[in-house]
């Protein structure tokens, strides 16, 4: 007993020594890295000490994922750039607080008491902690795992809010991943296998990992020295296209406006500030992933660097330039702007990302992420426009140089982002002026019925993009206002006629604005509709075997097909924003600029024509020998999101592929806001065409006009019953003008009214329809608030995949 006695004492006398290593004691034996934040590797242990000798230095801190997912829908991609943020390091005793201050809320005051009274009146956030295992004078050491290790990206909870499962980091199956952790002079970086262990219950993480309950991919964090204070903020312009940030400022005069908004741009400064061209200080440099095959790669090198025109324009001399990201190059380092190629398991969207500094605006990494799949899209599109597979014959290049011609331009467009530019969704109108908006192909009918798809891309900087850069980047001698030279860029801008309409603009499809459309063409939508409906039919009616490869089974002439039969899709939309459509701009107050214009009546009804156009049986029908084509799905290939649903069970439907085109036109003519303005817009001119006018055509020209026999007599009633759907749902809808729903509630009692005196003389095929749509009104009659008519097909998904996705590109 005495002698366990003794082996106590002793231990609790020894204890403290072993508790109490010296900095160089626990250091010795690991393998440092040296660089803006040193830091410590423990092979033994597998954990990464840092050391920390800069409190209360403000520094960036950044995630980002290097390894994804590779789902479209779950947008977990490689590559993907996550929160930016300000943090600095505290100690309290033996604690260590990773803050991160509140910059939303500021006073930009040389008055120390001002600024604290801010910075007192807000939350600031701890973002992490932990107690320091050494020290040296002013130097701690911590022990990062823990911070590494952790689910930085927030996967988990992002899989869990698309219903994919629940799951949570593992540390037992996740490790520091030690070839992407790094330190520079400027910034450093820490990588980890992060493993998210749960339980799956969706199909989209199921469909791109080996076991859905284990998903494991690379997380990646960075501490980044902030610029230096000699980077000049410019003043944001929301007629200048581009992206800002924006604070409030609590030192700001009274009579002057406390919310402040900055540019996002890069810092680029010439040489000669004073030369009308001058080489910059420092070139903006993009890097090229070295994972994108050729002849991809050159495309993209090719498209990113016609940014360089605009540079030019703007009086700079090699000022950017984009080069082949060096063999031994981290993506993730934040010295390299990157443009990525990213695999998934089906089409998506692109991305143009950047890291910025809070403070002020400086983009200080540019990331671009390019779906690899999107050029097998384009690929496809000029398939169906060229019909290139002879038998006996080569085969043209045709369609691979459409794919790279879209390739640049998605470079380009994307890189753009990067640059600090929005989408400008009106360039379409003025002959192509911006790469920031969306293409379609601009094909063109030749006399002969073939296709002519050489002008399909633009194949340089447009006219807008070069203003854009003026007004974002160009550096002004010593001693000129900035703020009037703005002015006059913007000004010079508008008079040239570059106009400049965002993404909260276009993108809803119930939207105003009669020119800013995604994937639309032309400076008139309805002309545009009329003249690619004219391209559609010959497309159609020439629709052959000559769509696919030799072997490829017949059923997969659907794929090719869906495109062509749906060229028209988004030049819809385009025509449906001129009925009750109004003009409008960004300006400012004594800008010059038009503030609003209604769309002259003629213009709504030739849209109004356009529209009905893609509702007729002549535009619905496909060819009987094309339908006959195509048979049920073979064994493995199945139905996807990319073909056309059907009612027939196995077989392909022509009925659904004209189901799902014409319920989305008259979707997009009777939404209910645009019915809103039509009311709204009439009651101020009665000139305009009003919402009564435009149903009673739509009754006119569907329910009441002569019914053709056969085929396109079945489809004259599918119309006929879509319309009465859509009038319906707009009578029907609680979050629709009361006014609407009356003038709605008018047409349906005048519409019933006519269908019953038509009962007594019509043919059966006619009966049963005019019977069909009697019990729906029946229906909503019964209980018009909770009415829900059978869902209508949708389309295929489109652009790129997903007909309502928001991606950016």
């Amino acid at each position: 007993m005495k002698k366990h006695f003794l082996f106590i004492i002793l231990l609790l006398i020894a204890a403290p020594k072993l508790q109490a290593q010296t900095y160089q004691e626990r250091t010795q034996k690991l393998t440092k890295y040296k660089g803006y934040f040193n830091f410590y590797w423990d092979e033994a242990t597998g954990k990464i000490y840092l050391e920390i000798d800069k409190f209360n230095q403000e520094f960036l801190y950044v995630n980002s994922l290097p390894a994804g997912v590779g789902s479209n829908d779950l947008g977990l991609d490689r590559g993907q750039i996550g929160d930016s943020r300000i943090v600095k390091f505290i100690k309290i005793g033996p604690k260590v607080m990773l803050i991160q201050p509140n910059y939303n809320y500021r006073a930009v005051s040389n008055n120390t008491d001002e600024r604290k009274s801010v910075e007192e009146a807000f939350a600031q956030s701890a973002i992490w902690g932990a107690t320091a295992v050494a020290t040296d004078g002013d130097k701690v050491l911590v022990d990062l795992t823990p911070f590494i290790l952790k689910d930085s990206h927030h996967l988990g909870d992002r899989l869990g809010d698309s219903g994919q499962g629940s799951y949570s980091a593992d540390e037992n199956r996740s490790a520091v991943y030690l070839p992407n952790t790094k330190s520079f002079p400027d910034n450093t970086e820490f990588e980890a296998i992060i493993t998210l262990a749960g339980k799956a219950n969706g199909s989209e993480i199921s469909s791109v990992t080996p076991d859905a309950n284990s998903v494991t991919v690379r997380m990646h964090q960075s501490f980044i020295k902030l610029p230096d204070d000699k980077y000049k903020p410019r003043k944001f312009d929301t007629r200048s296209g581009y992206f800002g940030i924006e604070y409030m400022d609590f030192a700001t005069p009274i009579g002057d406006p406390i919310v402040k908004r900055l540019l996002s741009r890069h810092r680029l400064e010439k040489k000669d500030p004073a030369a009308a061209i001058s080489e910059p200080v420092k070139p903006i440099i993009y890097y090229v992933d070295r994972g994108a095959p050729e002849p991809v790669r050159s495309a993209l090198i090719e498209g990113a660097s016609w940014w360089n025109q605009a540079f030019e324009a703007a009086g700079y001399k090699n000022a950017f330039i984009v080069k082949l990201l060096p063999e031994d190059a981290d993506p993730m380092d934040i010295r390299y702007n990157i443009i990525q190629w990213v695999h998934r398991s089906t089409r998506g969207w692109s991305y143009g990302a950047s890291i910025n500094d809070p403070r002020t605006g400086e983009i200080i990494k540019g990331q671009v992420s390019l779906g690899s799949l999107r050029d097998r899209q384009d690929y496809l599109i000029a398939e169906g426009l060229l019909q290139p597979y002879e038998d006996g014959k080569p085969v043209s290049d045709k369609m691979l140089q459409l794919a790279l011609a879209r390739l640049r331009q998605l470079s380009a467009h994307e890189v753009g982002h990067t640059l600090g530019l929005q989408h400008n969704f009106t360039a379409s109108v003025n002959d192509r002026a911006s790469v920031m908006d969306y293409p379609p192909p601009v094909v063109a009918l030749n006399t002969d019925g073939t296709i002519d798809v050489s002008k399909a891309y633009k194949t340089e900087i447009g006219g807008y993009d070069k203003r854009a850069i003026l007004y974002g980047y160009q550096d002004f001698p010593a001693g000129t206002n900035e703020d009037e030279a703005l002015k006059s860029i913007i000004g010079e801008t508008i008079k040239k006629g570059f106009l400049f309409i965002s993404d909260e603009d276009a993108r809803p499809s119930g939207s105003a604005h009669p020119q800013a459309h995604l994937w639309d063409s032309g400076n008139n939508a309805a002309d545009e509709l009329n003249r690619l409906m004219a391209l559609r039919k010959s497309v159609l009616d020439n629709f052959s075997v000559k769509a696919i490869r030799q072997d490829a089974p017949m059923a997969t002439l659907e794929e090719v097909l869906v495109p062509m039969y749906l060229i028209h899709r988004y030049q819809t939309e385009a025509a449906a924003k001129m009925l009750g459509g109004l003009y409008y701009t960004f300006a400012l107050k004594n800008d010059r600029q038009t503030v609003t214009k209604m769309v002259p009546p003629a213009e709504q009804w030739k849209a109004f024509d356009a529209l009905m156009g893609t509702l007729k049986p002549d535009a619905l029908a496909l060819p009987e020998k094309l339908i006959a084509m195509i048979p049920p799905r073979p064994t493995g290939y199945p139905r996807t999101r990319e073909t056309f649903k059907a009612r027939t069970g196995v077989t392909f439907d022509p009925m659904a592929a004209a189901e799902s085109a014409a319920s989305t036109t008259l979707s997009f003519m009777l939404h209910p806001e645009r019915a809103a303005r039509l009311v709204e817009y009439q009651s101020r001119d009665n000139t305009q065409p009003g919402l009564l006018s435009v149903l009673n055509k739509l009754v006119a020209q569907t329910w009441k006009a002569p019914q053709a026999p056969g085929y396109k007599g079945e489809l004259q009633r599918l119309v006929n019953n879509l319309a009465l759907k859509q009038i319906l749902q707009l009578a029907a809808n609680t979050n629709a003008a009361e006014s609407v729903r009356g003038i709605a509630l008018l047409q349906i009692d005048d519409l019933k009214k006519w269908m019953q005196s038509a009962l007594p003389t019509t043919t059966d095929s006619r009966k049963a329809n005019l019977l069909f749509g009697l019990a729906q009104i029946k229906q909503f009659e019964a209980t018009p608030d909770k009415f829900q008519p059978a869902k209508v097909l949708a389309m295929p998904d489109g652009s790129p995949i997903g007909a309502n996705a928001d991606g950016v590109y």
